[in-house]
C-alpha cells in the first residue's frame, strides 16, 4: 500500500486527519458550552454568561471546515448538542431522545452551509449577518408542527433580568441577537489564530463599539422599564402540587392523585385564597364524559366525589382534565374524542373550558397516520395519548380577574401567550405536568421560558405544576414564590394583577424575528448578486 502513497499524499492524509481532529474537538466544545449555558446536569441553574461565547466554536468551525464536510458537521452538532441539552428526554421515551436530536441534525445540516455561505460571501463583516441569521433560524424552528422553543440562546439569560426585559420590545429574539453577536464577532477575530486576534479586533472596532452601545442601552432600558407594581391588585392564588403522575397506574393512580389533591386543597382553602389551581390533567377521568356516559362505574365514582367536594366550595377552582366527548351517538361512526383541557369550576358547575391549542408533536398529536402508519402504530403501542386540537384563545374570569391557561409547553411560545393577552388576559396561568421527565433540570428549563412570557407582555405568570416548577412570576420577571421540585405541597402566592402597560411585543408580536429573516434573505441574495453581476 505504501508504494502507492507519495510523500505528498502521505502528508496530505496526515494533515487531513489532524485538521479533522481539531474540527471535531471544536464541535465537541461547541456542544458542551451550549448545554452548560442553560440549566444543565452539572449546574442546575445554568451558567448564563457562557451564552455569550457558546457559539464561538460553531462560527470558527463554519469558517475553517471545507464545503464537503460542513453539512456533516451540522448534522453532528445538531444531534449532539440537543442530546446533551435535552438528555432528560430519554426518561420520557427512548424514541424522544432520538427524534428531537435527529430533527435538529436535519436543521443544522441546512444551517451550517447557510452560515458558511455568508462567511464566504462577506469575508470581512459576514459575522454581523451570521448573528442575524442565527436568530432567523431560531424563529423558524419554533414554527409549525415540529415547533420546539427549547434551546433558544436568549433563554440562557433568564437570571439576567435587565437584559431579559428587552423582550418587552423584541420578544426573546432581540435577546438572542444580543447574546449571539459576541460569539460571531469573537469567532471572526479568531478565525486566523490567536496571533491575529488583536489586529482583527482593531479592524472591527466600529462594530464592536456599536454593539457595546446597543448592549448598554438594552441594560439601561431593562433597569428603567421595571414597573411599579405597588398599587396593583393582589390576586391570592393557591397552587396545588400533588407530586404524583396520575397517568401511571390506572384507576389506583387516579384515586391516589385525587386523594392528595383534595387533601392539599382542603389545607389551602383554609388560607382563604381567591382561586385554587391544579396542574395539567391533574384529574384524569373526564368530568364531562363520565358524568354523561357512565360506562366505567369506578371512574364515575371519582368524578362524583370530586364534584361533590367542589359544590361545597365558594372559591373558584381551575382544574386540568382530560375532557372527553362522544361523537356520532347512535350511528356506526360513534366514537370518543379527547381534549387536553382546563376547566373553571365555580360551586360545582363547569363555567368555561379551554382546550389546548398547541399540541406536543408525536406525544399528543400525530397528523401523519396515513403517510407514516408504522410510526403511528409505534406511538400508539407506546401508550401515547393523542388529543384533538382546541380552536379558541379562551379567557376565563373569576372574582374580577381575567386569565388564560396555556397548558404544558404552550407557555414556551411567545406568540400564543401574547394572543391570550390581546384577547384580554390580565394574568397568564400555566398548568403543567413535567413529572414524566423525572428531572429537575427539565422543569427548570421549562420554567425559565415563563419568565420571558411575563416580561414580553408585562403580565404576571402563575405556574401550577404536577411536580415542578410551581411558582409565581411578576410582570418584571421576578420570581415571587416557588415550591421545591418533586415535593408534595401547595403554594399560596400573591401576584399583581397588572395591565397598566401594553408592550411593543404584545402589539406587534414577532416583528423583530421577521426583520431578521428579511435581512438574512436580502443579505444572502445581495452577496450572490454581487458575485454574479460585479465579479471583476
Amino acid at each position: 500500500m505504501n508504494r502507492f502513497l507519495t510523500p505528498f499524499n502521505r502528508e496530505s492524509i496526515k494533515n487531513f486527519f489532524i485538521r479533522t481532529g481539531w474540527e471535531l474537538l471544536l464541535l465537541a466544545g461547541a456542544t458542551l458550552v451550549f448545554a452548560l449555558s442553560f440549566p444543565n446536569f452539572l449546574v442546575k441553574e445554568g451558567l448564563f454568561p457562557l451564552g455569550f461565547i457558546a457559539l464561538v466554536p460553531v462560527f470558527i468551525l463554519v469558517h475553517k471546515a471545507h464545503w464537503g464536510k460542513i453539512w456533516l458537521y451540522g448534522i453532528l452538532y445538531g444531534f449532539l448538542a440537543y442530546s446533551l441539552f435535552n438528555y432528560w428526554l430519554l426518561l420520557f421515551h427512548p424514541l424522544a431522545i432520538f427524534i428531537v436530536p435527529s430533527i435538529y441534525a436535519f436543521y443544522f445540516m441546512l444551517m451550517f452551509p447557510a452560515l458558511k455561505l455568508i462567511d464566504t460571501l462577506f469575508p470581512n463583516y459576514g459575522y454581523i449577518l451570521q448573528a442575524i441569521a442565527w436568530v432567523s433560524y431560531e424563529y423558524l424552528r419554533t414554527q409549525g408542527y415540529l415547533g420546539y422553543p427549547y434551546g433558544i440562546i436568549g433563554y440562557s439569560q433568564y437570571p439576567f433580568l435587565p437584559l431579559v426585559r428587552t423582550a418587552g420590545i423584541t420578544g426573546v429574539w432581540g435577546v438572542s441577537l444580543l447574546v449571539a453577536f459576541p460569539s460571531a464577532f469573537l469567532a471572526a477575530c479568531l478565525k486566523k489564530g490567536f496571533r491575529q486576534f488583536i489586529p482583527l479586533l482593531k479592524k472591527n472596532l466600529v462594530p464592536a463599539v456599536a454593539y457595546g452601545c446597543l448592549f448598554l442601552s438594552a441594560i439601561i432600558y431593562g433597569i428603567a422599564s421595571e414597573s411599579d407594581l405597588s398599587s396593583a391588585r393582589q390576586w391570592k392564588t393557591a397552587l396545588i402540587q400533588q407530586n404524583i403522575d396520575p397517568w401511571r397506574g390506572g384507576q389506583s393512580a387516579y384515586e391516589k392523585s385525587l386523594n392528595i389533591l383534595l387533601r392539599l386543597s382542603r389545607q389551602a382553602v383554609k388560607e382563604n385564597p381567591d382561586i385554587v389551581i391544579w396542574s395539567e390533567t391533574s384529574f384524569v377521568p373526564s368530568i364531562n364524559y363520565h358524568s354523561k356516559h357512565r360506562e366505567i362505574p369506578a371512574r364515575y365514582v371519582l368524578v362524583k366525589e370530586l364534584m361533590d367536594y367542589l359544590s361545597t366550595q365558594d372559591i373558584p377552582f381551575v382544574i386540568g382534565n382530560n375532557e372527553g366527548e362522544k361523537r356520532g351517538i347512535g350511528t356506526d361512526e360513534e366514537h370518543r374524542i379527547d381534549y387536553n383541557a382546563s376547566l373553571l369550576i365555580i360551586k360545582g358547575k363547569i363555567v368555561k373550558i379551554y382546550r389546548k391549542f398547541h399540541l406536543v408533536p408525536f406525544t399528543e398529536h400525530f397528523p401523519y397516520k396515513d403517510i407514516l402508519p408504522w410510526m403511528y402504530d409505534l406511538l400508539i403501542n407506546a401508550d401515547t395519548h393523542f388529543w384533538e386540537k382546541g380552536l379558541e384563545y379562551t379567557v376565563f374570569e373569576a372574582g374580577g380577574v381575567k386569565f388564560s391557561t396555556p397548558i404544558c409547553f404552550e407557555d414556551t411560545f411567545g406568540y400564543l401567550n401574547r394572543r391570550f393577552v390581546k384577547h384580554g388576559a390580565e394574568v397568564i396561568v400555566n398548568m403543567t405536568n413535567d413529572s414524566w421527565s423525572k428531572s429537575e433540570i427539565s422543569e427548570i428549563q421549562h420554567m425559565t421560558m415563563a419568565i420571558f412570557r411575563a416580561v414580553e407582555n408585562k403580565r404576571s405568570v402563575v405556574r401550577s405544576t404536577n411536580g415542578g416548577i410551581t411558582c409565581a412570576i411578576d410582570p418584571n420577571g421576578h420570581i415571587l414564590a416557588q415550591l421545591p421540585a418533586f415535593e408534595e405541597g401547595y403554594l399560596i402566592a400573591r401576584v399583581p394583577v397588572y395591565s397598566g402597560e401594553t408592550t411593543l411585543y404584545t402589539e406587534w408580536e414577532d416583528w423583530f424575528a421577521y426583520v431578521c429573516m428579511i435581512l438574512t434573505l436580502c443579505g444572502i441574495l445581495a452577496g450572490i448578486g454581487k458575485i454574479i453581476f460585479f465579479k471583476p
